[in-house]
Order: C-alpha cells, then structure tokens, then sequence
C-alpha cells in the first residue's frame, strides 16, 4: 500500500512539474548518450550499500541478448560536480540528504528532454527505502524518455516507404537507413546495414488458429518454418530459426492497443555458424481474424547489442494498423 501511495505522489509530481517546464522556453537541450543514466550521491554512499542498491536495479540484465549487458549503462556524479553542463543530462538520479524524506519525479527541469528523479532523507537506510519503493516506476519513466528520444532521432531522417502498409495494411516509423529486402505475398523484409552485419524487421500473417496449443512450443515452431522458407543463411540449406540452447522469454502483452504475445530470444542459423538476438510480436488482428507478426533481429559478430535491440524494439513500438 506505502509503494502504490508514493507511486500516486510521483505520478501526481511529474504531472505537474511537466505543465510547469512547458511553459519554461528557456532550458537548453539535453544530452547524453542513449540508456545512460547519472547517479548524484556523495561517494562514500555510491561506494557503500546506496550505490549497490542502486546498481543492482538500473543495470539490471537487457532481456534476449546472447551475452549480459545492463539496461542502463550508469554515470556516478558527486554532488559537488553536479552543476552548469553537468545537469542537463538526460536521465538524473539524484539523491539528496534533507530532513524531508520524499521521492519526486520532474520533467525537463534542468534541460529538455529530461528526466530528473530525486531521493530525499536525512540517511542512507531513508534514501534505500524510497528507491526501493519507486525503483520500478524510474526504470518505466527512464524506458519511455529514451523510446521518445529514439524516436525523435529517427524523425529526423524518416523514410518514405511504405511496403509494410501496402501488404498488410499496417504503418512502421523507421529511418530512411533502412530498405525493402524482399517483398512477397505475405512476408516483406526489411533491412539497416551496419559496421559488421545488419539490423532485420520482418512482417508476416497468421491465420487465427495458428497460437493454439503450448505457446512456448508453437511460437519457435512457426518462427523456424517462417526462417526456412523466407531467410535463408550464407550456405545453401542454412535458414534461420530459433537457437535450441537458450529458452526465450515469453510474455503477453499489448501491441497498438491489440492483445499480444512477445517473445525474447536469440536466433541461430541452422546448417552455419551465425547467431543474434531476436524480438517478436504476434499481435491479434481481430478485424482480419488473423495474427499479424513483426519481428526484429540483428546480427553484429564481435558487437554490444543492447543499442541495436532497444531500436529495434522502438520502432517496432510505432507499429500502427491503418484502418
């Protein structure tokens, strides 16, 4: 009950700080790199119990990777450091030592976009609690700041096409780096080169009974008859399917407002020597009577790939049925 009050409270804060600063024209731009967060706490508490705490719950494992990266990739800061340039980053968690023990969430206080979560208490066991009670609500508050930032990136250069819509009649927000690999009767591939591989969205259909029986088991079954008929590997009679060594996360959930199955793994190639992470969506279309499926995976050999998921993951987040 205590967690879901200041949960309101924070709500209740960040609804008003946001009307606030959107009348301050004033704040310069925010910087930072994406899913980078920083930490303002005196050092002997970032080296102490706090910091742990602290990283325990923000560099907590990005789901699917092949290999452990954290979702947010943590800048310490000692509050006296913590002025001019230094507050206009992104993200801030900033904790304060007061008589006041509070927790306070605040939009583009400092800079624009921005989120600033501060912790107030006169002790570190004080500021552990209110963390602790909020950690989750943060890590939510931080996700959607950087998906809005991404996506405001990606703006910037959006691409013109529109394969997706004209097969299946659903729209998808990507930069113009990415283009039409192949376009079929019900599957369209779409392709970003990078240093060392390429990022991958694909799009395909279900009938309506396809999901029946044991998810876990039908899901990996349709991506690898799917991978065999329409990717194909390096070598003749490779084709993508799931990797068999890893069980991925599965989740129900919500995609465009429809109900929605994802799945969190890491793809292989059968019959060669390639391997990624993949995440996919079967969403329910229940206009058509049918499952339509999106899809993204990356290969980069040797590469951190949390970047490349969370854009995958974000312009999949775009994905819109046109009716």
């Amino acid at each position: 009950m205590k967690a879901k009050l200041l949960s309101l409270i924070s709500i209740l804060i960040f609804s008003c700080s946001n009307s606030i600063s959107k009348n301050n024209a004033f704040v310069p731009e925010s910087s930072g790199n994406l899913n980078h967060v920083t930490i303002v706490m005196p050092e002997k508490d970032w080296n102490g119990a706090l910091g742990s705490t602290v990283r325990n719950n923000l560099e907590q494992v990005y789901e699917g990777l092949p290999i452990d990266e954290p979702q947010y990739t943590l800048i310490y800061m000692p509050p006296k450091a913590f002025t001019g340039f230094a507050r206009q980053s992104r993200n801030i968690l900033w904790f304060r030592n007061d008589t006041i023990a509070q927790f306070q969430l605040a939009q583009n206080q400092f800079a624009r976009p921005q989120i600033l979560a501060v912790v107030s208490g006169n002790d570190e066991e004080i500021q552990t609690f209110y963390f602790e009670e909020n950690e989750k609500l943060v890590r939510q508050t931080f996700a959607e700041n950087e998906r809005k930032e991404k996506l405001r990136r990606i703006n910037k250069s959006l691409s013109n096409e529109t394969t997706l819509q004209t097969r299946f009649g659903y729209s998808l927000t990507y930069p113009t780096a990415y283009n039409t690999l192949k376009d079929t009767t019900n599957f369209v591939w779409i392709q970003k080169p990078i240093l060392k591989g390429h990022l991958n969205i694909i799009a395909y259909t279900l009938p309506e009974g396809a999901l029946e029986g044991n998810l876990s088991q039908r899901i990996p079954e349709i991506r690898d008859s799917i991978g065999k008929v329409y990717v194909p590997g390096r070598l003749e009679g490779s084709y993508l399917i799931t990797e068999k060594a890893f069980l991925p996360y599965y989740y129900k959930t919500e995609l465009d407002g429809k109900t929605s199955y994802l799945t969190k793994g890491t793809w292989e190639v059968a019959n060669d020597f390639m391997a990624g992470p993949f995440v996919n969506y079967m969403v329910k279309d229940t206009i058509r009577n049918q499952w339509m499926v999106i899809e993204g995976f990356a290969f980069a050999p040797s590469e951190s790939k949390r970047e490349y998921m969370f854009e995958l993951n974000t312009i999949i987040s775009t994905l819109k049925q046109e009716l």
